[in-house]
């Protein structure tokens, strides 16, 4: 007789023997009881996680010559050619090898007809997300309005897939991910069965490895069967499986924890020399500590890890010599380093880097204290920005003039007795280019954003003389006598006194040895963001949130 492999052999077939899917099971048995069978189901999930066998055992109990019941019999005409896949009224069809339109109308000629020798005539598609749109609407008829003697049974690994129309007809069943700990007891029962000898520690590493899968663990488990024999040794299995022994990811987590960065070099070296994956050794090392973070913030979590309870015991001493900040962490780093072994070139090197730094973190201690530091310094920012500051005034060289006359000035007298006679109005404070800029920006917008770009020449009351470059915008723009003599007339505003313009076009030589206003202003803020960076960057507290953050500055904002 040929062999039959574990997930054959072992397959359920009672919804009692449904590992993990009880809320399916309990429902399912519900209907059956109540006679209240829908016409269509969906059943999803990952693979191998019992969605197939569920549909298989759903049709035993509809058909069993006991039936309909919620204990197949397993020994009638129908039962035993369902267990064999030979049942002539019930079809499992492959999706994936049906996608077109003829193969369901084909199977639409089929459903007319009574079942040969049973109540109802069973449709299993596995992976029905594979038909094609043509084949989804030939069968949105038939799903609608059905025979009364035809069921359907949908299965797939992606429902997002399946058109709403056909959702909307189905009742869905959603498989879960089976736990570690059923699937290590499910295996345990069989190797006692097969008189396989396999500790406790051995199971847990073949359900860890099947990832929530029963069928994919039965098929590790019979592939660790033909490499070892009836006598399983633990580390013959994690050779064969290509894991890490539990014990020295122990170690390293504990040489990390305790700030041994040499201790857990050498763990490295004996990684290496077992022949190990570097990136699987680092998402094991992420799983570890994955639980540890979950065993400091859940009473409980047994039912969110993966372990055994001789392992949650070991996590929960490993864990109490942490704290959660830390753990958090190294996480971050951790889970930053395997993204890293995807293309490194040195995988080793950059295993042994975020070793050595994971061993030299701070105390969650002095985290918080700097965190605290950081918040009470963010407390101070202005809650809307901080406005720029003043630019540089370019003084006037003059001696303060006396207050205006009662008498409106004599515009016969020589100008240069007026040179430095001019009171300012009251309201500017002193008659300087600055000024005079800023109160044209008041007055007129466009005019004072032009008078920005200026060269100040001559600033000899009641003369001002100012340039542009030749051929410039701004040249042509106060080449306009009305908008020369709008200018004079605010200049004459603010300084109280008449006052003549005069703007003259400049070469590129006469231009560099007089800066505008805007490009003194833009030195100076140049000069004030150079300033504020060099020193924030220089700051103790700042350095040290560099240093344990990995971060760089992006930006300085002045607070004052």
């Amino acid at each position: 007789m040929s062999y039959m492999v574990l997930a054959r052999k072992w397959r359920p077939q009672q919804f009692d023997d449904l590992i993990g899917q009880e809320h399916v099971s309990q429902t399912l048995k519900n209907a059956i009881t109540s006679d209240r069978v829908h016409h269509a189901f969906l059943f999803t999930g990952a693979r191998g996680v019992g969605k197939t066998s569920a549909a298989r055992i759903f049709a035993k109990a509809l058909n069993c010559a006991e039936g309909p019941t919620v204990t197949p019999c397993g020994v009638c005409p129908s039962c035993v050619e369902i267990t064999a896949s030979r049942g002539i009224d019930v079809f499992e069809i492959d999706g994936a090898s049906n996608t077109g339109v003829d193969d369901i109308r084909e199977l639409r000629e089929n459903i007319r007809y009574l079942p040969a020798n049973s109540r109802y005539k069973l449709f299993i598609i596995d992976e029905v997300h594979m038909l094609s749109i043509n084949a989804f609407n030939a069968l949105l008829k038939t799903l609608e309005e059905p025979p009364d003697h035809a069921k359907f049974i949908f299965a797939t690994t992606e429902p997002h897939k399946i058109p709403v129309t056909i959702l909307s007809r189905c009742q869905r069943f959603d498989f879960r991910k089976i736990a570690l700990d059923k699937v290590a007891a499910r295996l345990k029962t069989i190797a006692e069965a097969e008189a396989i000898n396999i500790s406790d520690a051995g199971l847990a590493m073949i359900a860890r490895a099947g990832g929530g899968s029963m069928r994919d663990a039965q098929s590790t488990f019979d592939q660790v069967i033909a490499f070892c024999g009836e006598q399983v040794d633990d580390t013959q299995l994690q050779g064969l499986l290509g894991m890490v022994d539990q014990r020295l990811l122990v170690n390293l987590v504990e040489a990390i924890l305790d700030g041994d960065a040499g201790r857990g070099l050498g763990i490295l070296q004996q990684v290496d020399e077992q022949g190990h994956s570097f990136r699987k050794f680092c998402q094991q090392l992420i799983d570890l500590v994955r639980s540890l973070l979950f065993i400091t913030v859940v009473d409980d979590p047994g039912d969110l890890l993966e372990a055994s309870p001789s392992e949650l015991q070991e996590f929960r001493q490993l864990a109490a010599k942490t704290d959660l900040n830390r753990l958090q962490r190294t996480l971050v780093l951790l889970m930053q380093t395997e993204a890293q072994l995807a293309h490194s070139n040195y995988p080793r090197l950059s295993v042994e880097m975020a070793l050595v730094k994971l061993a030299n973190l701070p105390s969650g201690a002095d985290v918080g204290a700097l965190i605290h530091k950081l918040d009470l310094l963010e407390k101070r920012l202005p809650a809307a920005g901080t406005p720029a500051s003043a630019p540089a005034r370019v003084e006037i060289s003059t001696p303060t003039p006396p207050p205006l006359p009662t008498e409106e000035p004599s515009f016969e007298e020589e100008p240069s007795a007026k040179k430095l006679e001019a009171a300012p109005v009251a309201q500017q404070g002193q008659a300087d280019w600055a000024g005079l800029i800023e109160f044209v920006n008041r007055k007129r917008r466009a005019t004072g954003s032009v008078l920005e770009h200026a060269h100040p020449l001559s600033l000899e009351l009641p003369h001002l003389k100012i340039g542009y470059p030749e051929g410039s915008f701004n040249l042509q723009f106060f080449g306009d006598p009305e908008t020369r003599g709008s200018l004079e007339a605010l200049a004459t505003e603010y300084f109280g006194l008449p006052v003549r313009l005069d703007v003259i076009p400049l070469r590129d030589d006469h231009k560099a040895s007089t800066l505008t206003f805007a490009q003194q202003r833009e030195e100076q803020q140049l000069s004030r963001q150079q300033q504020l960076h060099d020193n924030a960057t220089e700051h103790p507290m700042i350095k040290a949130a560099k240093t344990i953050f990995d971060g760089e500055v992006e930006d300085v904002r002045p607070i004052d």
